[in-house]
């Protein structure tokens, strides 16, 4: 006998004395995969499990998100910022005002150039508030995926909109861009790893700096 068949049959053994299912215990589920998950609060859930994966987020109102895209990138000392072609033309102008140097991204950069600008501002497609995850798909707005891997910062502005419960929810809005053939990139954090002591080590397979703007 091998494993298969001894496991078979233990669960046979297992119920050999269920003649009849019980109807209170045999209750159907009526959860369909894609379908939002109650929470009390979906846009706190994400701020909490956001920070708790050690970005920095704050929340503000959409008339606002330039300005605070500006304070964010001069408070962690970003001299030099790479920023896809389809980015708010205002957003663009703030960071252009606060003495920022901006690199565009046609002809597109090579890894040594990416490497030696300090971040990285995009807008995002879809965010998890269950796992604190932004997902991004490539458009325009948030560039090819080297843009949000190579540089050490990484702005990143969600919507509220775009805030959704948990992974299958947001799988059903992503479906578009995967039947499109885009990329997907799923963010949960700085990027971060540990050895074999779990000494945390940041910045190793993308951003050491994640700063998340919620604009409401």
């Amino acid at each position: 006998m091998n494993a298969r068949e001894e496991i078979l049959s233990r669960i046979r053994t297992s119920l050999a004395d269920v003649v009849q299912p019980d109807p209170a215990l045999d209750v159907p589920n009526p959860w369909v995969y894609g379908q939002p998950t109650a929470m009390p609060d979906i846009l706190e859930r994400f701020v909490d499990m956001t920070v708790d994966y050690k970005a920095d987020v704050r929340r503000v109102p959409s008339d606002q998100v330039a300005g605070l895209i500006k304070d964010m990138l001069l408070g962690v000392g970003v001299g030099s910022v790479v920023l896809p072609s389809g980015l708010d033309a205002g957003w663009r102008q703030a960071i252009a005002e606060a003495g920022i140097t901006i690199h565009d991204d046609d002809p597109q950069l090579s890894r040594a150039e990416l490497n030696g600008i300090d971040a990285v501002v995009t807008a995002s497609a879809v965010s998890i508030a269950e796992t604190g995850t932004i997902v991004l798909d490539h458009a325009a707005d948030q560039g090819r995926r080297a843009l949000t891997l190579v540089p050490d910062t990484h702005l990143c502005v969600v919507r509220a909109d775009q805030v959704v419960s948990d992974v299958p929810e947001a799988v059903g809005r992503l479906a578009e861009a995967v039947t499109n053939g885009n990329p997907l990139t799923w963010i949960s954090g700085p990027s971060a790893t540990s050895d074999i002591e779990l000494s945390r080590v940041e910045g190793v397979h993308g951003p050491r700096t994640l700063l998340v703007i919620l604009a409401e």
